[in-house]
């Protein structure tokens, strides 16, 4: 259930936005101050069961996922579909063709990194998640 809270969170990261200032406990507070001494324009929200900052570090945006207790359960950034691993793009190009890519970023976590892209055509928005070398289906949609 965390991972799936987790993962919705990730792919909703880039469309969630919190109006009012948000109170993050000492323990995340500390735990990032920690890990990203050099993070610049640091902005917070809140889900049920984590915190987020969003962040400059060295010229790149991040997103951190913490628990109430301090621990970082991910780290997330946009990335451009040339930095994919070759094989990855290896297979975009060859089971995805006339479909392009409206967002995609990598996961880091203690287990690994996953890559997760959405790509769409003119009737569907499917997403996919990396597994090692290939992609495995997240998620499909048809538009309306």
């Amino acid at each position: 259930m965390k991972k799936m809270i987790l993962a919705l969170a990730i792919l909703v990261s880039s469309v969630s936005a919190f109006a009012s200032e948000v109170n993050v406990n000492e323990k995340v507070k500390n735990a990032f101050k920690t890990e990203f001494t050099n993070a610049s324009e640091v902005a917070w929200s809140q889900g049920d069961n984590y915190y987020k900052a969003t962040f400059n570090y060295n010229g790149t945006y991040l997103f951190a996922f913490y628990n109430e207790e301090g621990e970082l359960l991910a780290l997330s950034r946009y990335i451009s579909p040339t930095t994919l691993p070759f094989i990855l793009q290896k297979e975009l190009k060859k089971n995805y063709k006339g479909y392009w890519v409206s967002d995609l970023f990598e996961a880091s976590k203690n287990s690994g990194t996953s890559y997760y892209i959405t790509l769409e055509n003119a009737d569907t928005r499917i997403v996919l998640k990396s597994t090692g070398n290939s992609w495995d289906m997240y998620s499909k949609h048809k538009k309306s």
